[in-house]
C-alpha cells in the first residue's frame, strides 16, 4: 500500500509538472512585408515574453505562432485554416488590411475561435461579419472606417476653430484601389459632403500591391488646388509619393497622409516635415503615458530600432487583453472567455483605457476616435485632441525648395 502511495504521490507531481509546462497557443496573422505586420508581430512577440517572465497564464506558457497574408484574402483564409487545424491555436489576434480580413472572416466563423483584431478598417469586412450573436467571437480593437471619418471630422472642425488661419474648403483624397482605400474614399464623400467641403479624388495602385507611379493621381490633385491633400495608401506609398510631389511642385496647404504604418525612419527624411498624419499612438505621447513610456522602451531595447507605426503598440495591448481574458475566464472556452473579454477595462499604451461596446453592426468594438499629429523635426507631434496635444502645429505646409 506504501509503495502504490509513492507511486500516486509521483505520478501527480509529474502530472503537475506537464500542466505546468503545458502552452496557449495563440495564431497572430499580419502583412509581414508591410511596416505594420512586421513590427505588429514583433510587439505581439514581445508582450507574450513579457507575460511569460511573469508567470504565463494559467500556469502555462504563451506561444505565438505568426502567419504571413501577404495582404491577400486568399492567403489571410489559408492562414486561419492551417493554425486552426494544424498548429491547433486556442485564440487569434492580428490583421491590418481590410481586403486580406474579408478573406478570413468565413474560416474565422467556421471555427468560431475569439478573435482579438487589431486591423480591418474597412466597413465591409464588419458588414460581412454580420450582426450578434454570429459575429460575438469578434473583439475588433482598430475603429472602422465610419469611426475614422467621424473623428476627423471632430478633430479638423476644432482644429479650424482654435487656429483661424488654418481654413479647410476643398479636399482632395488620393486612394489605393483595394478594399483600404475604397472603403477610406467612400466615408470621406459621406462624412465631409455632408458639410460644406468641396470633396475630390482618385486611385492609385500601391507600391505595396506593384504600383508606384502616382503621376496621374497627383496631377488631378494639382488641378483640383486643394486645402486640404489627403492620401490612404500604405507605408511603401509614402516617401516616393512625396518625391513625385515634390518634382510636380505639389505643396497644397495640408498634406495628409493616412497609412496603417509609416517607413522606419520616415521622420529622417527632410521630405517629411511638417507632413499632417492620422493614427492613435506617437512616441511624443510617452511624456505623459507611463504605459507606452514602458512598451516604448523595452521595444527598444529588444529590437534596436523604433517602433514607427501605431500598429506595433496596439497589438502589444492585444495580447495582454487577450491574457487577461483568458485570466479572468478560467479557459479559453470561447463562450466563457467572451464574457470575460466584455468585462475588459484596460489602461492601454494608446493613452486610453480599452473596453467593448457595439459597434454599427457587432457587438464588440474597442476603440472609435483616431489622433490627429503632424511630422515636425523627425518626430510625431499630436496636436489633437487638445487633451493629448504635445506641440503647436505649422500651418501652411512649406512650399518645396
Amino acid at each position: 500500500m506504501k509503495r502504490m502511495c509513492l507511486v500516486l504521490a509521483v505520478f501527480a507531481v509529474f502530472a503537475g509538472s506537464a500542466f505546468a509546462q503545458g502552452t496557449i497557443k495563440i495564431g497572430g496573422i499580419w502583412t509581414l512585408a508591410d511596416i505594420t505586420g512586421k513590427q505588429g508581430s514583433a510587439a505581439a512577440q514581445m508582450a507574450i515574453e513579457e507575460i511569460n517572465a511573469s508567470g504565463g497564464v494559467l500556469g502555462k506558457k504563451l506561444e505565438l505562432i505568426v502567419v504571413d497574408d501577404e495582404g491577400k484574402a486568399d492567403k489571410a483564409a489559408a492562414a486561419v485554416e492551417k493554425l486552426a487545424t494544424v498548429d491547433k491555436v486556442e485564440v487569434f489576434v492580428g490583421g491590418m488590411a481590410s481586403g486580406a480580413e474579408m478573406g478570413k472572416v468565413p474560416t474565422y466563423k467556421k471555427y468560431g475561435k475569439i478573435v482579438m483584431a487589431t486591423g480591418a478598417a474597412g466597413n465591409a469586412v464588419e458588414k460581412a461579419l454580420g450582426p450578434s450573436p454570429g459575429s460575438d467571437f469578434y473583439f475588433h480593437l482598430h475603429p472602422w472606417d465610419y469611426n475614422q471619418g467621424a473623428s476627423y471630422v471632430e478633430g479638423w472642425t476644432a482644429i479650424q476653430q482654435k487656429y483661424s488661419k488654418i481654413k479647410i474648403k476643398k479636399i482632395f483624397l488620393a486612394y489605393e484601389e483595394g478594399a483600404f482605400g475604397k472603403s477610406s474614399w467612400d466615408a470621406t464623400k459621406e462624412l465631409f459632403g455632408k458639410s460644406d467641403y468641396i470633396v475630390d479624388g482618385a486611385s492609385f495602385k500601391s507600391a505595396l500591391l506593384g504600383g508606384g507611379d502616382y503621376t496621374a493621381v497627383l496631377e488631378a490633385a494639382k488641378a483640383f488646388k486643394p486645402d486640404f491633400y489627403l492620401w490612404a495608401g500604405y507605408d511603401a506609398d509614402a516617401l516616393p509619393m512625396l518625391e513625385q510631389a515634390k518634382a510636380m511642385n505639389f505643396a497644397p496647404p495640408i498634406y495628409l497622409g493616412a497609412p496603417p504604418g509609416w517607413p522606419i525612419d520616415f521622420g529622417k527624411s527632410k521630405l517629411a516635415n511638417n507632413v499632417w498624419l492620422y493614427g492613435m499612438w506617437a512616441p511624443s505621447m510617452n511624456k505623459t503615458n507611463p504605459v507606452s513610456e514602458k512598451f516604448y522602451k523595452n521595444y527598444i531595447a529588444k529590437y534596436k530600432e523604433e517602433p514607427a507605426t501605431y500598429f506595433a503598440p496596439l497589438a502589444y495591448d492585444a495580447i495582454f487583453i487577450l491574457a487577461n481574458g483568458i485570466k479572468a475566464a478560467g479557459t479559453t472556452d470561447p463562450s466563457s472567455l467572451m464574457k470575460a473579454l466584455e468585462q475588459t477595462k484596460y489602461a492601454s499604451t494608446l493613452g486610453e483605457t480599452i473596453t467593448f461596446k457595439p459597434s454599427e453592426i457587432i457587438k464588440h468594438q474597442g476603440i472609435t476616435r483616431q489622433k490627429i499629429l503632424q511630422w515636425q523635426n523627425g518626430e510625431q507631434e499630436v496636436i489633437w485632441p487638445f487633451e493629448a496635444q504635445t506641440t503647436e502645429p505649422v500651418y501652411p505646409f512649406p512650399a518645396w525648395k
